[in-house]
């Protein structure tokens, strides 16, 4: 599939960052400034993706994706015939310009089942009603790059926003661990203090299975 992908980058002076789709075998991830928004070890974003609705098991109604990225998320969740509504959240308009540039991506803009929102999800995520969402996936950038979307506030928010039957992806990835530093606990802590009575590991997803009930 690489030779489908066109080499695409470009610096951007209002973030300072470089932004690249770097294909793989599969469909291709996003580079920013060296980092990639993907797993791609001993996986594709395509797995991984697939993984992570997986760990929601079966997924319906009105979905939740906090972190728009290249849309991967938010198009395998609207195929599912038994959801009616995805809405997908991005601040970064240079992220939502490699996405356009990507054939991959291609449904995130024209599916109606889809909404793409250019706003960032701290802030974002207070325009909806409460216990608006049957299902939520939380897959932010890194903590160090994005800790606000770690912190309790934010969880708090998605705690009103989810529906008191319903259930919450939250890929973390392994944070700190190279560091020697210990974030999933205070992770754990702060989602269980914002009502999330379950907390479960899904260790091949990489993240966290969140509920209320």
């Amino acid at each position: 599939m690489k030779k489908d992908v066109e080499k695409f980058g470009f610096f951007s002076a209002d973030t300072n960052k470089f932004y690249q789709l770097l294909p793989t075998d599969t469909w291709p991830t996003i580079l920013i400034s060296g980092i990639r928004m993907h797993r791609t070890k001993n996986t594709d974003p395509r797995r991984d993706t697939l993984q992570k609705l997986h760990t929601l098991g079966k997924i319906y109604g009105k979905i939740l994706d906090t972190c728009a990225g290249l849309g991967y998320t938010a198009i395998l969740a609207a195929k599912r015939k038994s959801v009616d509504e995805v809405i997908t959240l991005e601040k970064d308009k240079n992220v939502i310009k490699i996405a356009k540039q990507n054939p991959f991506s291609k449904e995130l803009f024209n599916n109606p089942k889809i909404k793409l929102v250019i706003i960032d999800a701290f802030i974002g995520i207070r325009m909806f009603p409460q216990q608006y969402f049957d299902f939520i996936i939380h897959d932010p950038p890194r903590i160090s790059l994005a800790h606000e979307l770690y912190s309790q506030e934010f969880y708090l928010q998605l705690s009103r926003v989810i529906k008191n039957d319903g259930r919450m992806f939250h890929y973390i990835g392994e944070p700190g661990v190279k560091q020697g530093k210990n974030y999933l606990k205070g992770i754990v802590k702060r989602l269980t203090l914002a009502g999330f009575k379950k907390v479960i590991k899904a260790r091949q997803a990489m993240g966290l299975l969140c509920s209320k009930a």
